[in-house]
């Protein structure tokens, strides 16, 4: 099967995570009928299905709407449909759940394919957070009271600033510092003030190149940060859930591709924060860089060599020794959720430094089945690091009222100690939909109020 894209898209192939072979064949299979013009809904049906069992979201909802695009797989768009069908393919035998997540190339071919639906069932968009955070909680954010007068001066200074972003050219490089000095001045104490996150996404922006790319999605985070000073200076306090999932996505999309180094260390902390976790990478010069991707070749050779030895879980075929790994991790990421969970002692900063132990247990075992390729037992361990981080920052404040309910963490660590169990005696684990239903409404509902900053 080809691709019309380059052979290695935005990140690294996973060599030593699982692989759905189920799906893989399907595409193959719905690529031949493709060729032949004949029907090929059946056979990229059973993809999604497939993908789904294994907690491939965002590639189920991809294979889901080749679905509802392949009755118009003809003439230009037919062409088109090609291209993202190859293009998926290839996505899938990387076996790179972030990737397949946060890939531009295949949102690309996603929103391509969703505006041909739109253009016959009727109009709908789609954003690319909701692609790259799909099942996923997010947490509040809101934004610390000012003085009107510094409010307003701010405002000003922002909107002079961004109307030289938005036209590009020269002058937008000075305009952005304007734009970093007033963000920065806006951010409040609290972890989950908003500012600190747009602060830290135009930060991360600028220092990925993206800032001046004139990229749709960066210049309306720009545009978006305008209209989120005008909801402040109108006395909101709790900040759009809108905006907080798409400045996370921008955030997010570098560090998820192509891993983060030493000095991102504030941005993977702010990343933490809202429950998104990426690989450290030590690339600081092109000597290290080449060593890094040198190490990752042999373990591509290696994972081709040990190819014999594989586990099947359910529609996964798992490297074994991965497997292995993977069930190390999750002993120990286990022992120390549990350890944590029986040592509650209230809203106090102990309890907060148990709580921060516990998320980051959580997210080191999110990370593994990540790269794994267990995606329903990455998105629960996720998600309950994610909890157990808000507790830690609610412990650290003194403030009960931004505790997420006990009784959903702890529903969610019994399901997730379940599934692993049933990794480690080779049974797939099942869906965690309701205990992760359940931690997503209690993260959710969650309504801080921020304390006044003064004058």
């Amino acid at each position: 099967m080809t691709s019309s894209a380059p052979p290695n898209f935005e990140a690294l192939p996973n060599p030593r995570g699982a692989a759905v072979r189920a799906a893989e064949g399907a595409l193959v299979e719905a690529r031949r009928a493709f060729d032949a013009h004949s029907a090929l809904g059946a056979p990229l049906l059973r993809a999604a299905q497939v993908l789904g069992e294994a907690g491939w979201l965002q590639a189920q909802r991809f294979a889901e709407t080749l679905v509802l695009a392949s009755p118009f797989a003809e003439g230009e768009f037919g062409a088109r449909f090609g291209a993202a069908l190859g293009d998926f393919y290839v996505a899938v035998t990387r076996r790179n759940l972030r990737e397949l997540a946060c890939s531009p190339t295949m949102f690309a071919h996603y929103r391509d394919l969703n505006a041909h639906i739109a253009s016959h069932a009727g109009a709908f968009s789609v954003a690319y957070e909701d692609f790259v955070l799909a099942g996923r909680p997010v947490a509040p954010a809101m934004m610390c009271p000012l003085p009107g007068l510094q409010l307003a001066r701010l405002r000003a200074r922002y909107e002079g600033a961004l109307l030289a972003v938005l036209r590009g050219g020269e002058a937008a490089g000075t305009a952005l510092d304007d734009v970093d000095g007033c963000l920065a001045e806006l951010v409040g104490p609290d972890p989950y003030d908003v500012w600190r996150l747009a602060s830290g996404c135009a930060r991360a922006l600028r220092a990925s190149g993206r800032a001046q790319s004139g990229e749709g999605d960066v210049k309306r985070f720009y545009a978006r940060c305008n209209l989120l000073l005008a909801d402040q200076t109108h006395g909101l306090t709790l900040a759009p859930r809108s905006f907080v999932r798409a400045a996370l996505a921008q955030l997010w999309r570098d560090y998820a591709l192509y891993g983060a180094a030493a000095e991102d260390a504030e941005y993977v902390t702010l990343l933490n924060d809202y429950g998104l976790t990426v690989d450290w990478h030590v690339a600081g010069t092109q000597a290290s860089e080449a060593i890094w991707e040198a190490r990752a070749a042999e373990a591509e050779r290696m994972a081709v060599r040990d190819a014999a030895a594989v586990r099947e879980l359910g529609v996964l075929s798992i490297n074994a020794q991965a497997y292995e790994d993977f069930l190390q991790t999750a002993d120990a990421s286990m022992a120390k959720l549990a350890s944590q969970a029986a040592s509650r002692n209230g809203v106090s900063p102990g309890a907060a430094n148990e709580a921060m132990q516990s998320a980051e247990a959580a997210y080191g075992l999110g990370a593994a089945a990540c790269a794994l390729g267990l995606g329903h037992v990455a998105a629960l361990a996720d998600a309950l690091g994610l909890a157990w981080r808000l507790t830690a920052h609610a412990c650290n404040a003194g403030a009960p009222a931004r505790l997420p309910e006990p009784a959903a963490i702890d529903a969610a660590a019994r399901t997730l100690r379940a599934m692993l169990l049933r990794v480690a005696a080779g049974v797939a684990p099942p869906k965690s939909t309701a205990p992760l239903g359940a931690l997503t409404q209690a993260i959710e509902r969650i309504t801080p109020m921020p304390a006044g900053r003064g004058p």
